[in-house]
């Protein structure tokens, strides 16, 4: 019998005073079984940082297809590709071609350093690619935050995120800082 996804619920309120974006998202999170909380945060601090009515998660982890975050047109064309991780050049072809934009969120870990040596000439030369990362020790952080019911409220300004996450009678505040890559 396959395992089902397990479902979150992220009431978010964002003032990002960068973006001159302030809105508030309810969010369904379906959590893949082999994704742990780690994944699921840094899919939800990409969704912030890029914010937008149509921006929306996809099936991700459970479909080849589609990145685990992305923006369309009313035309159904992909304006914004998200990634987490460390995607194959494959991929990453894939997603620049397809869209106007594409962005790639990951731990800086050990993994992503060296990932990013060997795919870092590579990267460079695509126009239409960003490649941002949060500290390691933030993994840990948000992943202690997790919980099946989140109230999340989001100020943005010079670059810094500051997110207060609620849930099940525990609050966390916590900095973030996302650094780009390219």
């Amino acid at each position: 019998m396959a395992l089902k996804a397990t479902i979150f619920k992220a009431d978010i309120s964002i003032t990002d005073m960068d973006r001159n974006y302030y809105n508030d998202h309810n969010l369904t999170i379906a959590r893949h079984p082999s994704e742990n909380d780690e994944r699921m945060m840094l899919r939800i601090i990409a969704f912030i940082a890029n914010a937008h009515e149509r921006l929306q998660f996809t099936k991700g982890l459970s479909d080849d297809d589609v990145p685990d975050l992305w923006q369309k047109s009313f035309s159904d064309e992909i304006e914004l590709w998200i990634e987490l991780g460390q995607p194959s050049e494959q991929r990453i072809k894939k997603g620049c071609n397809q869209s106007q934009q594409m962005m790639i969120y990951s731990y800086a870990d050990n993994s992503f350093d060296a990932w990013w040596k060997k795919e870092q000439n590579k990267l460079q030369t695509r126009k239409n690619l960003s490649v941002f990362t949060l500290p390691e020790s933030l993994a840990s952080t948000l992943a202690n935050a997790v919980h099946r019911s989140m109230q999340i409220q989001v100020t943005i300004q010079d670059g810094q995120m500051w997110l207060t996450i609620e849930g099940a009678d525990v609050t966390e505040s916590v900095e973030v800082s996302i650094e780009k890559q390219l």
